[in-house]
């Protein structure tokens, strides 16, 4: 790679559905020097007693992949609970959002990233859920909205099922189990780690494949003070989820309700729903705290001002990015700060980041790719 500062676009470039690097020559998401020990067959040679371990220089200068959200401060990928107390109105709920995901509409005022959506509507049949859409949508139909009315147990061939859908749908980005009793294994036991494993096992599938997981459940007839204390069963189910979804009313023949939301990437909050009674649909009144935003990064600025959709790649070493930029920040600190952040970057401004070694030394490149809300 030569040492130029400003490049015009590469001659072919690979959209973010594809989730592959524009250049592909020497190109590392991960560091060239870490080795997944999970996918390796241990044999003899190897100490038992050995404990792979990541240190805190290595972890900075390693850049992980990251994914955007599916639903801006509501749904991020990996396993949720969706929980209420029976005929609630949960599975209007679902319809609702997966609806939504699968059109690339907004969800109440909140931004939706388009793509795949397979509902597993195990309490329903096809004709409840026609009169039910009707109802909610009118006649306005998607083709990425999947559903089925029946489906294995886990362990016993939904693991294949869900990866199979995936695979031949490689845009999705949810999936909704309604209900997770529908899918649990016969005569299983309902202690603290056969909850954390079924959880784990859907997040696992969710994590490999990069998609969302929607678990409905539902809550104990107990009252706490802790809302997500109600959840049925022990809390495996939630320490296992990346986080938990709860609807409830004061009254059952009310239509009003409030959903609180706890999860690991996002804040806890709570909305108050109404029922528009017509249509079926939720609508959002108000939420009890504004959504958090991450403070501005002023790499991230700098490098937006820097890579624009007219200039729309830069290419050079490390130090010379520093001076490009006008930071007062070394170039081992930027290129750390530009790891880090890479996925920030590139959710936020459309910029792609990328390292590459060649024998003029360190390269960074930086790649303008335009801001997509279906990406």
């Amino acid at each position: 790679m030569e040492n130029i500062n400003e490049m015009t676009a590469l001659n072919a470039s690979v959209g973010a559905e594809a989730g592959q690097p524009i250049i592909n020559s020497n190109n590392h998401i991960i560091n060239e020097n870490y080795i997944d020990f999970n996918s390796l067959e241990l044999n003899c040679d190897i100490d038992e007693a050995y404990l792979h371990t990541v240190s805190m220089d290595e972890l900075y200068n390693t850049v992980y992949d990251g994914r955007p959200p599916i639903i801006d401060g509501l749904l991020y990928t990996g396993t949720y609970l969706f929980v209420g107390a029976p005929k609630l109105g949960k599975s209007f709920l679902m319809a609702q959002l997966a609806y939504h995901i699968s059109t690339g509409t907004p969800f109440w005022n909140y931004p939706v990233r388009k793509g795949t959506v397979l509902y597993l509507a195990l309490e329903d049949d096809y004709r409840r859920l026609q009169k039910r859409l009707y109802q909610m949508f009118g006649t306005e139909s998607t083709e990425n909205l999947y559903f089925s009315v029946s489906a294995s147990q886990l362990g016993n061939g939904l693991d294949e099922q869900l990866q199979s859908f995936v695979d031949r749908h490689s845009d999705t980005r949810l999936i909704i189990i309604d209900t997770l009793q529908k899918v649990r294994e016969v005569g299983a036991d309902y202690s603290y780690g056969k909850d954390y494993e079924i959880v784990t096992r859907l997040k696992k599938f969710a994590d490999s494949n990069g998609v969302c997981v929607i678990l409905v459940h539902h809550t104990r007839k107990q009252k706490s003070d802790d809302t997500f204390d109600m959840i049925s069963g022990t809390n495996g189910l939630l320490g296992a989820a990346d986080g938990a979804f709860v609807l409830q009313k004061e009254k059952r023949t009310a239509n009003s309700a409030t959903l609180e939301i706890s999860g690991r990437d996002q804040q806890d909050q709570k909305l108050y729903l109404t029922r528009n009674t017509t249509r079926l649909i939720w609508e959002l009144d108000r939420v009890e705290t504004e959504l958090w935003k991450e403070p501005p990064e002023p790499v991230i600025e700098a490098v937006a001002e820097l890579v624009t959709e007219e200039r729309s790649q830069w290419c050079g070493s490390p130090t010379e990015l520093v001076k490009a930029l006008g930071l007062d920040i070394s170039a081992n600190s930027l290129t750390r700060n530009l790891n880090i952040n890479s996925a920030r970057l590139f959710n936020e401004k459309g910029i792609r980041y990328y390292k590459k070694k060649c024998h003029e030394g360190r390269r960074i490149i930086l790649a303008y790719e335009g801001k997509r809300d279906d990406m």
